[in-house]
């Protein structure tokens, strides 16, 4: 059996899970109980797994914590890793992604805050540094914000270059950069906004989520408030592959660690509601790169179910076969350790889950 960490980030703090005998999980937690834990990063490149977690005390505000030791304790930096300079107007309110770079920059993490800004750290996230020139972007003053606030919710890193970024802002739509974040263009071409008049414009798209293929490096998978996209050229376009979902809403995409045009959706319906279409619990898999989709629920609770899963509470391991992990609003989590091919309910009654990452350690 695979040693695999779990990292549940809910509403009133984190929970860590490990496999244990006969197919069950157990769990430890609350970490930080009564914050609000919307991003976690699980950092395998060193000798060491370092835990990363951006918690919310409605107390003392949002920090970055950090863990050499699975959990067992955490440090948190005496002054803030994460704030924004004097001169730029705000605070921080929220750290929504917190990613870890390149096998070929060890110490590098990301942090996508919201106010809709971006920081780098180049000591393992034990402090960051302001990504001046994504805030400095002529187009910034016009993003709008989606119904969670205006962030900068998905970092994208390239294996081949450290250099080539790209980022999505609710609600700004995609970013790249080429010169490892000294400039940046927006890079939303085929995304549509159906809340603006202009259907189809330079920016202001309100992206959910994307992820990289594993294999095909240019290949990417994207979740916009209203369709799933694929683009084959790194970002610079993007087609529609809603065809065969039950609805085109949804929050969360993600990918296989290893095989090409694998990738999960979990679909919502738009609207008023926001509940899975047709109130049944369903993960839906392509292995065609979105030509056509699969429900994949063996396992998941017969309707009706009410259930969200939010844009970073679905993920994928690095274990052989593939493990595919979601968490929902419900507080409920599944695992499957066949790739999505079956799933069993590993945690329940948590509060509101919030984000999900999941890593082989051992």
């Amino acid at each position: 059996m695979n040693d695999v960490l779990l990292a549940v980030g809910t509403r009133k703090g984190l929970f860590l899970g490990r496999p244990g005998g006969g197919g069950g999980w157990g769990f430890t937690g609350p970490h930080f109980p009564m914050q609000a834990v919307y991003s976690v990063g699980i950092d395998t490149r060193g000798d060491r797994p370092r835990l990363l977690a951006g918690a919310d005390s409605p107390h003392w505000g949002p920090s970055v914590f950090r863990s050499d030791d699975l959990g067992t304790s955490w440090y948190e930096p005496a002054r803030p890793a994460v704030k924004f300079p004097e001169g730029t107007g705000t605070s921080l309110e929220r750290v929504w992604q917190l990613e870890p770079g390149g096998r070929d920059e060890p110490g590098v993490v990301y942090a996508g805050t919201q106010p809709g800004a971006l920081f780098r750290s180049e000591d393992g996230g034990e402090t960051f540094a302001f990504v001046r020139s994504l805030w400095d972007h002529p187009q910034r003053p016009e993003w709008g914000e989606g119904f969670g606030g205006q962030a900068v919710h998905t970092v994208v890193t390239d294996p081949r270059d450290p250099r080539a970024l790209m980022v999505a802002v609710s609600s700004g739509g995609v970013y790249r950069s080429a010169d490892g974040g000294e400039s940046w263009a927006p890079s939303n071409s085929g995304l549509k906004a159906d809340f603006l008049p202009d259907r189809y414009p330079e920016f202001g798209q309100c992206v959910h989520k994307i992820a990289r293929d594993p294999v095909d490096l240019d290949r990417l998978y994207l979740q916009n408030h209203g369709g799933v996209y694929r683009s084959d050229d790194g970002g610079a376009h993007w087609a529609e592959i809603s065809k065969g979902l039950p609805a085109d809403f949804g929050f969360a995409v993600a990918v296989h660690p290893r095989r090409s045009g694998v990738a999960y959706v979990f679909p919502a319906s738009d609207g008023s509601d926001r509940y899975p279409p047709g109130y049944r619990c369903r993960v839906f898999r392509t292995e065609d790169a979105g030509a056509s989709w699969e429900e994949r629920c063996a396992g998941l609770p017969g309707g009706p179910h009410y259930g969200v899963v939010l844009r970073d509470a679905l993920r994928t391991d690095d274990a052989d076969p593939a493990g595919v992990y979601f968490g929902n609003r419900n507080g409920e989590v599944y695992a499957s350790a066949d790739e999505g091919e079956s799933w069993r309910q590993v945690a329940r009654h948590l509060p509101d889950v919030l984000c999900v990452r999941a890593a082989v350690i051992g």
